[in-house]
């Protein structure tokens, strides 16, 4: 019997809109819960490598594919139409909401991937205090403060695209990914290349959204500040590779080290890519036992590091 399981299904969102969600469920004895936002053109299925090890130590995931993402797409005309920010955060909030009542004492996590790390910081500042409340820590991989300057986008083709974006906020928009910056494994850029979940297609005013959180993150208008996690504390993790070529490294270090509050903790993998959590051979296991043990070390009585 295996050590994990998993479990597909959908939830309907008050709009009428159905999401694809996924379960990766511990079948030993539940340690914790987490949340997890995947990334810009990416699905929850993508993070295959990481889910099944942290469910073998105890800590079942919960995830979806966003509106406008993955299997949340049902006709073309969905694709990359994510809404603004205010119905980003709503999703997270309908989500968090739907998880099995069964379980509601055992401690729950946050967790986002690049756009999805962005995501799940203005959350855990913006959120409903009645769920933020209720969530121990907030874990980011590889979020999205800023793009690296090599991909940022010409100033005046923001400024052009945001005014469009008020006309025709639903216009779609091909913003291509380089498959070669996602991680050192190639074999990992070929799926992605070759995965018709991963279409690359935002909507001008989805776009605008995601490029307006991280610039408000890097700014400092969206600020995390302590005592708004579970019992008034704010726990707060950060992985970032330090030859990401997509998300910027520095810029993630520059807000991190402005993070005002007391349990934070920021690993820096040298010379890692994008997706931590799919680098090639011993570094998967390494950013996976890095994951679980924070994790665990803060769940009710603590844990020793996860030895993976």
């Amino acid at each position: 019997m295996s050590d994990y399981q998993t479990e597909e299904g959908s939830l309907r969102t008050p709009d009428g809109i159905e999401l694809y969600t996924k379960t990766w469920k511990s079948t030993g004895p539940l340690k914790a819960r987490v949340v997890f936002i995947h990334g810009f053109s990416d699905h929850c299925n993508l993070y295959e490598p990481l889910f099944p090890v942290m469910a073998k130590q105890g800590i079942t995931t919960y995830s979806y594919d966003q509106r406008g993402w993955g299997r949340s797409v049902h006709e073309k005309k969905q694709k990359g139409l994510s809404g603004p920010t205010t119905q980003v955060i709503d999703d997270i909030s309908t989500f968090i909401r739907s998880l099995p009542k069964d379980h509601e004492n055992v401690p729950l996590f946050l967790m986002g991937h690049s756009m999805g790390g962005a995501e799940t910081l203005v959350y855990a500042a913006t959120g409903p205090p009645e769920i933020v409340s209720k969530i121990r820590g907030f874990l980011v991989e590889s979020p999205f403060i800023a793009l690296h300057p090599a991909t940022r986008p010409w100033r005046l083709t923001v400024v052009l695209g945001r005014l469009a974006g008020r006309l025709l906020p639903h216009w779609p928009m091909l913003n291509k990914l380089d498959s070669r910056l996602i991680c050192r494994d190639p074999d990992v850029c070929t799926e992605y290349e070759r995965d018709e979940l991963c279409h690359d297609t935002g909507t001008l005013e989805g776009l605008a959204g995601m490029l307006d959180r991280a610039a408000e993150l890097e700014d400092g208008k969206v600020v995390l500040r302590e005592g708004v996690g579970e019992n008034g504390k704010t726990r707060v993790w950060v992985g970032h590779g330090t030859a990401d070529g997509i998300c910027s490294f520095d810029a993630c270090r520059k807000w991190y080290e402005g993070l005002r509050v007391e349990d934070k903790e920021f690993r820096a993998y040298e010379g890692w890519y994008h997706r931590l959590h799919a680098e090639p051979g011993e570094d998967k296991k390494v950013f996976a036992r890095d994951v679980v043990g924070w994790v665990l070390d803060r769940v009710e009585g603590g844990s020793e590091r996860a030895k993976l």
